[in-house]
């Protein structure tokens, strides 16, 4: 028989047909199997037995991509974090048998957020958030490129290092809220939302920690505006909440910090965010503390250590919470309660001590080495299109007059504050830092024995001039049992005498030691702050640099860098003298 063109016209039509039926139904039975479980919120493990179903078909078609996506649903939708990453895990499997690094990198990246998020390791997630740099690729998506820099930053904030975190979380607002405005599905909205609030609540923990409070102050009204009475976002309302009621503490407004506090702590409760619930508990104890209302203080303060006891994991900021539970039960002679908050805070040091070490190595050395690199290459890559045009000059002289101007008066600011406390430290007078025990025998209140005082006295001055104070980890427990006397006398007298309790005695001490020590000694001058830290006895880098400035007007590396420049200016004078 003989086939003219229309028949074969035909058969190609329909043969065409075929194919897109067999496409058709291959996509559809994916696509009914997940339509079954999409809506349903995160955490909802009814969605589990279609997720099975799902991975099941793409297991048996061997499509790693579906299988992917299976996993990753399974890692969304399950409410157990310990069944979220074994999901996880098999999402990397999947993803490398896909041979695409797009994916792969995407499901290192997920398997961070289960442990930061569901864990608050903050070691593991790094080491997942940094194979995720590994593995993207240049022209990533900018959804995921920015949610990395998000993750990156949320690290880095963690660590103290609010103004290498600020930027990638300023692109990450930018980005997301650019997004918002543009006309997508309701989904993406939502995470484009949920993205641009995640980026602003942390833009203001960052400006709070750098003292720029009214910039944090003023993102927190943003942000609670911005998400008013909205019942999808009540989980980003939450954290506004929390430092809405940081600011009203700070102001000294305390019952509204309260009320802020307990309605914050309400949201993140729903999603159990443990490391947020532990700081409103301790600012609500604080308040609570400051209205005079102790048994609410106490209580608040016991569930920061529960969630330590449970979690092995605190922020920084809660440590004070062990020093104030230490000093309320020293002051109500219970030795038993003392001792157990005493060796909880030993507990905490360590845990901020061994984080801190292994985030700042790893984030040095494997992340912003890269970056620096990449940027390296962009820029010697880069094309003649690339240079700014003639007529963007005159954006850019303004831009650079504006950033002169807010440079020189913050250089005055820092300036003013350096020259203080120079002329603090050559009017120090070493004889003053140790007690003068015979002016004070005659005005001696105290119910101890003179003799005790005295004894106590001399090996005070003693341990202030050997440096004893520097010894991590130290406590006026520790320190009473090496004065073979009792911890009550060692506080009377302290506080007689020095006019301070002992941690603020500890602290002074402590700091105006490393302090002398950057202004006269040009190797402490080429420490790192961790390094200085340590050398003064101290567990924590930020809250080292945080004392530093609270005392000094000024932090450790903006003062070493001043000293430095006057130190090479008066070298660069003297050479000149001589010449002349």
């Amino acid at each position: 028989m003989k086939f003219s063109y229309f028949h074969i016209i035909i058969v190609l039509c329909l043969l065409h047909c075929e194919f897109l039926c067999a496409q058709k139904e291959e996509y559809s039975k994916y696509y009914y199997i997940r339509r079954n479980y999409e809506v349903f919120s995160e955490n909802d493990v009814r969605a589990l037995p279609f997720i099975r179903q799902y991975i099941a078909e793409a297991k048996k078609d061997k499509d790693y991509d579906k299988l992917y996506q299976g996993y990753a649903d399974g890692v969304e939708f399950s409410a157990d974090r310990n069944v979220k990453l074994k999901y996880a895990d098999s999402t990397i499997i999947a993803a490398k048998f896909s041979r695409k690094e797009a994916l792969v990198s995407s499901a290192f990246l997920e398997k961070g957020v289960v442990y930061y998020f569901h864990f608050k390791k903050y070691q593991l997630a790094l080491d997942e958030f940094l194979l995720a740099v590994k593995y993207a690729k240049n022209g990533t998506d900018p959804y995921y490129q920015n949610r990395l820099n998000y993750l990156i930053g949320v690290v880095k904030s963690y660590m103290g290092y609010y103004d290498e975190a600020l930027p990638l979380f300023i692109k990450t607002r930018n980005h997301f809220g650019a997004e918002i405005s543009r006309n997508q599905h309701p989904t993406i909205l939502f995470d484009a939302r949920r993205g641009y609030f995640n980026g602003l609540h942390q833009m203001a923990i960052c400006y709070r920690n750098m003292g720029q409070f009214n910039l944090a102050d003023s993102i927190v009204n943003v942000g609670l505006s911005e998400i008013g009475a909205s019942r999808e976002h009540r989980q980003e309302a939450g954290y506004f909440l929390k430092e809405k009621g940081i600011s009203e503490f700070r102001k000294k407004e305390f019952s509204t910090a309260i009320a802020s506090l307990i309605a914050s702590s309400v949201a993140l409760s729903k999603i159990n965010d443990f490391s947020w619930l532990a700081v409103n508990y301790s600012y609500l104890g604080k308040s609570y503390l400051k209205l005079g209302d102790e048994p609410h203080a106490l209580k608040n303060f016991e569930k920061v250590d529960s969630i330590f006891q449970k979690q092995a994991f605190i922020v920084p900021e809660v440590r004070d919470t062990y020093e104030l539970l230490i000093d309320h039960y020293k002051s109500n002679s219970d030795v038993e309660k003392q001792l157990y908050y005493t060796n909880q805070l030993l507990k905490v040091d360590s845990v901020l001590f061994r984080d801190f070490n292994y985030l700042s190595r790893k984030i040095s050395k494997e992340y912003d080495t890269r970056i620096l690199k990449e940027d390296k290459k962009r820029l010697e890559n880069r094309s003649v299109r690339d240079k700014v045009a003639q007529w963007g000059l005159g954006t850019v002289a303004v831009t650079f007059a504006a950033t002169m101007l807010f440079y020189k008066r913050r250089e005055k600011r820092l300036r003013s504050k350096y020259d203080n406390l120079e002329q603090k430290i050559k009017a120090r007078d070493n004889a003053n830092m140790a007690i003068k025990i015979e002016e004070k025998h005659d005005e001696n209140k105290l119910e101890i024995d003179p003799k005790v005082v005295e004894e106590i006295l001399h090996k005070l001055k003693d341990f202030e001039e050997k440096g004893g104070f520097r010894e991590s980890g130290l406590t006026q427990h520790r320190l009473a049992d090496k004065f073979d006397t009792n911890h009550f006398y060692l506080s009377q007298i302290v506080n007689e005498y020095k006019g301070m309790n002992f941690t603020k005695y500890l602290i002074d001490l402590r700091i105006s030691y490393i302090t002398d020590k950057l202004y006269n000694d040009s190797e402490y001058r080429k420490y790192k702050i961790e390094t200085l830290a340590e050398e003064c006895g101290m567990a924590s880098r930020n809250h080292f640099s945080k004392l530093f400035k609270e005392i000094n007007g000024i932090g450790p590396s903006e003062f070493i860098k001043r000293r430095k420049y006057d130190l090479d200016l008066d070298q660069n004078l003297a050479i000149e003298a001589v010449s002349q």
